[in-house]
C-alpha cells in the first residue's frame, strides 16, 4: 500500500530549486509521485514503504544540495527555584546547549521555560539532568505541545528585515556618494573627491552588504554549485560578486568600480525577499487562522463534577458543558438544552443554527445563547476542523496542469541564463560595435546608458544585469500562491478544494449533472399543498389527517403530523389506529372515522371521491405524492406531500445557465415524476430513472459525447459518479465516502454553495493564468533589453524583485473576487 509523506524543504530560493528536487525525488526508486511547492516550502511525496523509507528520501533532498526540516515541537515546562534575571539566563543556557533544542527562553515572571526541540534528537532525561546540574528544577505543567510553524516563520521574517535594514545601512551612504560624485566630480563623478578614495570606500562599504546581510545567499549559491545545481541565488551571487570584484580590480587595471552597484543590487535583492516573504506569509495564512480557531479547553462531566481538561485530553463519549460565547471544544451531539450556535467559520453562513437534543454540532463554533452538554463523537483528528485543515493542506500540495509547462521552463531556466550571460560578455568583447549600436540610439533618453565606457565595461555591465534580471521566482509563484488564497477563501466559505487541478478543470466544463435527492431537494418529504373542498376550512383538513397520522411512522404521515405543527394546530385524540399497507391509514376521532390514502382505498370504504380528481391528476402530474382525507365518510379535501426543492434551487440553476453551463438533473424517479421536479428549476436536460449501479454509465456517455462533465452529489450511491466525472462535488450534509471521493466538498447543504465554487474557481485560475503571463512576459522582454546593455544592473535587480512581489501580490488580491451569487449580492 502506498503511503505518503509531507517534507519541509530548508534552503529553497526560486522555483529552479523545487523543480531540482522534485525531478530526484521522482527518479527516487519506490516513488510514485513526487510534487514540490515553492511558495509553501514543502515536498509531497507518495512512494512503496516496501522499497524506500522517510531517511531514503531525506538523503535524495540532501544529495541536491537543500535539507529536510526536521519537525519541531514546542515543549513548556515550569521552573523551580529561580530567584534572578542571572538564574533565567543560566537556566536557560543549560536548555540550550541539550542536544536536539533549537531555541530557548526562559521567561523569570512566569516561572516558565519556552523549549523548541526536534523529536528525533531530543532526550527528556538529558534536559532534567542539564537543569538540574545548574542547581534548578524543570517540572511538567501540562501545557499542549503545538506545531511550531508560526514561530519560524515570524522569525524568518525578523531575520529578513534584521538583513535588510543592514544592507541599506551601508548601500544608502554609497548611493549618496555616488549621487554627490555625479554632480561635483569629473565625468560620471566616479572618482569624487579623488579616485583612490572612492573606490576604497566602495570596496569597504560593499563589504558587509554582501558578506554580512547577503551571507545567506551567498552561502546557498555555493551549496548549490557544490552539488552541481543552480538557482535564483546562483545567478544573485554571480551578479553582486562579478560587480563587487570590479571594485578590487579598479586598483590594478583602468576599469570602472562597479563594488557601489553590488552593494545597491544585494540591498535591492534582500528588500525584494523580505516584502515577498511577507506577502505569501499572507497567502499562507488561512491554515494559520483555522488552528487558531480550536478551542484550547473544555468543560467535562466527571463523576458528577465539572473539571476543565485540555481539548486533546477529550475522548470520545465525554459530555461537555458550553456556556453561551464559548467555543464548543470538539465534534459532538446535543444531548440536553437548545441555543443558536455560530457555524460561520465552518459554513461560511453569518446566520446562527438552532441546536436541539439530537443535534449534531462542530468544533470551535461557537455556542451563542443557552446552555448545551454535548456529547462528544469526534476528537484529535477526527474532527471537522482537523479534516478541513488536512484537504487546505492537501490543496495547496497540489498541481494545475497549466504549471506543468512553466516548471519545465524553470528546470532549464537557470542554466540557461548563465550559458546566456556567458555569450553577452563574449559579443560585447568581441563584438562592441554591433552590441553597442542599440545603445547608441538609446543614450540620450535613458541615462544610465552609456555607450562610450570601454567594451569591457560595458561587457561587463550587460553581463551582470542578464543575471539578476532573470527571474524564475515569479514562475514558480505564480500558481501556487493563487491556490494558497483560493484555498484559504474556499474554506472560509465552506468550500473545500481537495485538489487544486479541479480549479483548472472546473473553467473548462460543459455540463453540470445535478443529483435530485438531497442535491436539488431537501431530500426528506414535505406537505406542499393542502385543497379543501366543499365548506371544509384548511386548518380543518389538515388537523383531521394529523390527527390519524399520529400513530405513523410513514415518511409521508411524519410530513403531515409536521405541517400541522408548524402551523400550531390542535390535534383531536385518536383511537384504533390502523395502517393498510400500500393505500393509507385509517382511525377513529369523536366526530367519525377518518380516512387518508388513495382515491382507492376511500372508493373501497364507499366515500365518493370524483370531487377530487381534477386536483389529484393536477398534484400527480406535478410529481407529488397526493392523499384523500374523509370523515364519516365524508371527502374534506386532498393533501400533496413531495420532496421539496432547497429555496436556492431555482436561482442557482438559473445562475449557472447565465454562465454558460448546461445543467442536467439525474434521479431514479420516474420520468414523469422528473420531468415534473426539473421543470420547476428551470432543467431540461433530464437523466431519468437511472438506477445507483447505472450513474456512472450516465456520466461516461455524456463524457463520451466530447463533454466535460461536473457531478454535484450527496450520498454513498453517488460515490463512484463523483469519482468518474471531470470534477466531482460533494454536498457536505452527505455522506463521508462522498466527500471522499470528490473534488470539492461544500459544507453547507445549500446550493448557493455551488455557484460560489464555481466563481472561485473561475476567479483563482484567472489569478493562475495572470500571474503566469506576466512572469512569461517580463522574462521576455527583460531579458533581451539587458542583453543590449539597456538596463542598469541595479534597475534589473529592482524590476526583478518587482516581479516576485508582483506575481505574490496579485494573488492576495484574490480576496478581492466577488464569487457570492448574484441573488444574494443582490440582498446585501
Amino acid at each position: 500500500m502506498m503511503q505518503q509523506k509531507t517534507l519541509e524543504i530548508e534552503g529553497m530560493t526560486c522555483a529552479a530549486c523545487a523543480r531540482r528536487i522534485e525531478q530526484v525525488l521522482q527518479n527516487s526508486p519506490g516513488v510514485k509521485e513526487a510534487r514540490v511547492n515553492f511558495a509553501s516550502k514543502k515536498a509531497y511525496v507518495q512512494y512503496d514503504p516496501e522499497v524506500t523509507d522517510e531517511e531514503a528520501l531525506r538523503k535524495a533532498v540532501e544529495s541536491t544540495g537543500y535539507s529536510v526540516r526536521a519537525p519541531e515541537l514546542t515543549l513548556i515546562m515550569g521552573v523551580e527555584g529561580m530567584t534572578c534575571a542571572a538564574c533565567a539566563r543560566r537556566v536557560e543556557t543549560a536548555i540550550a546547549r541539550v542536544s536536539g533544542v533549537t531555541d530557548a527562553t526562559v521567561n523569570l515572571a512566569t516561572e516558565r521555560a519556552h523549549i523548541r526541540y526536534v523529536p528525533e534528537r531530543f532526550d527528556m532525561g538529558e534536559l532534567l539532568r542539564a537543569v538540574e546540574g545548574t542547581g534548578y528544577r524543570l517540572f511538567d505543567v501540562d501545557e499542549e505541545d503545538a506545531g511550531t510553524d508560526e514561530a519560524t516563520e515570524l522569525k524568518e521574517l525578523t531575520d529578513a528585515r534584521r538583513r535588510v535594514l543592514m544592507a541599506w545601512g551601508f548601500t544608502a551612504p554609497v548611493a549618496v556618494w555616488m549621487l554627490v560624485g555625479m554632480v561635483l566630480g569629473r565625468g560620471h563623478g566616479h572618482g569624487w573627491p579623488n579616485p583612490f578614495l572612492f573606490n576604497l570606500a566602495m570596496v569597504l562599504l560593499s563589504i558587509p552588504v554582501l558578506f554580512v546581510a547577503g551571507a545567506p545567499t551567498l552561502r546557498t549559491a555555493y551549496r548549490a554549485v557544490s552539488h552541481g545545481s543552480a538557482n535564483m541565488d546562483v545567478l544573485i551571487a554571480m551578479g553582486t560578486l562579478v560587480a563587487f570584484v570590479t571594485g578590487i580590480g579598479t586598483f590594478f587595471a583602468p576599469i570602472e568600480n562597479y563594488a557601489g552597484v553590488s552593494a545597491m543590487i544585494m540591498a535591492f535583492h534582500l528588500t525584494g525577499r523580505y516584502i515577498e516573504a511577507r506577502a505569501k506569509g499572507r497567502a499562507s495564512e488561512a491554515i494559520r487562522k483555522l488552528v487558531q480557531l480550536e478551542a484550547k479547553t473544555a468543560r467535562i462531566l466527571r463523576e458528577g463534577r465539572e473539571v476543565e481538561v485540555p481539548v486533546r485530553a477529550l475522548v470520545v463519549g465525554d459530555i461537555m458543558i458550553v456556556r453561551p460565547g464559548e467555543k464548543i471544544p470538539t465534534d459532538g451531539v446535543v444531548v440536553e438544552g437548545e441555543s443558536q450556535v455560530d457555524e460561520s467559520m465552518a459554513t461560511g453562513e453569518s446566520m446562527p443554527v438552532t441546536k436541539q437534543a439530537g443535534s449534531e454540532v462542530i468544533g470551535a463554533t461557537v455556542n451563542q445563547q443557552g446552555l448545551l452538554k454535548i456529547r462528544a463523537t469526534k476528537v484529535g483528528k477526527d474532527t471537522f476542523l482537523s479534516q478541513v485543515i488536512k484537504l487546505v493542506e492537501e490543496c495547496q500540495g497540489t498541481r494545475v496542469p497549466i504549471q506543468e509547462f512553466a516548471d519545465r521552463v524553470t528546470g532549464v531556466f537557470v542554466p540557461a541564463v548563465l550559458i546566456v550571460a556567458a555569450l553577452t560578455f563574449i559579443s560585447w568583447i568581441v563584438l562592441p560595435g554591433v552590441m553597442g549600436r542599440v545603445a547608441s540610439v538609446v543614450h540620450p533618453f535613458l541615462p544610465w546608458v552609456n555607450a562610450g565606457l570601454s567594451p569591457l565595461t560595458l561587457a561587463i555591465l550587460a553581463t551582470v544585469a542578464v543575471l539578476v534580471i532573470a527571474c524564475p521566482c515569479a514562475l514558480g509563484l505564480a500558481t501556487p500562491t493563487a491556490i494558497m488564497v483560493g484555498s484559504g477563501i474556499g474554506a472560509e466559505n465552506g468550500i473545500l478544494i481537495r485538489r487544486g487541478e479541479a480549479i483548472q478543470t472546473m473553467r473548462d466544463v460543459d455540463v453540470i449533472v445535478f443529483d435530485k435527492t438531497g442535491t436539488l431537494t431537501k431530500g426528506k418529504p414535505g406537505l406542499t399543498d393542502v385543497v379543501p373542498l366543499g365548506d371544509t376550512e384548511a386548518d380543518r383538513l389538515l388537523s383531521v389527517a394529523a390527527s390519524v397520522e399520529q400513530g405513523s411512522e410513514h415518511p409521508l404521515g411524519r410530513a403531515i403530523v409536521e405541517a400541522a405543527g408548524a402551523r400550531g394546530l390542535e390535534l383531536a385524540k385518536m383511537d384504533g389506529f390502523e395502517a393498510i399497507t400500500g393505500r393509507g391509514v385509517r382511525g377513529q376521532l369523536p366526530d367519525g372515522e377518518v380516512l387518508v390514502g388513495s382515491r382507492r382505498l376511500l372508493a373501497e370504504r364507499g366515500v365518493d371521491v370524483s370531487a377530487a380528481e381534477a386536483h389529484l391528476d393536477k398534484l400527480e402530474s406535478e410529481g407529488k405524492t397526493a392523499v384523500c382525507v374523509s370523515l364519516a365518510g365524508r371527502l374534506l379535501g386532498v393533501l400533496a406531500i413531495a420532496d421539496t426543492l432547497k429555496d436556492d434551487a431555482e436561482p442557482a440553476v438559473s445562475e449557472l445557465k447565465s454562465m454558460g453551463f448546461d445543467v442536467a438533473m439525474i434521479t431514479g424517479d420516474n420520468h414523469r415524476t422528473a420531468q415534473a421536479i426539473a421543470s420547476q428549476v428551470g432543467i431540461s436536460h433530464v437523466l431519468a430513472e437511472v438506477l445507483p449501479d447505472q450513474k456512472v454509465g450516465e456520466i461516461q456517455r455524456l463524457q463520451a459525447q466530447g463533454l466535460r462533465v461536473a457531478m454535484v452529489g450527496d450520498g454513498i450511491n453517488d460515490a463512484p459518479a463523483l469519482t468518474q466525472a471531470n470534477v466531482g462535488i460533494a454536498i457536505g450534509t452527505g455522506t463521508d465516502v462522498a466527500i471522499e471521493a470528490a473534488d470539492i466538498t461544500l459544507v453547507r447543504g445549500d446550493l448557493a454553495a455551488v455557484v460560489t465554487a464555481v466563481k472561485l474557481s473561475r476567479a483563482t485560475f484567472a489569478k493562475i493564468r495572470q500571474n503566469l503571463f506576466w512572469a512569461f512576459f517580463y522574462n521576455t522582454v527583460a531579458i533581451p533589453l539587458a542583453i543590449l546593455g539597456l538596463l542598469h544592473p541595479v534597475i534589473a535587480e529592482l524590476a526583478m524583485a518587482t516581479s516576485s512581489i508582483s506575481v505574490v501580490t496579485n494573488a492576495n488580491l484574490l480576496k478581492n473576487a466577488r464569487i457570492k451569487p448574484r441573488w444574494m449580492e443582490a440582498k446585501v
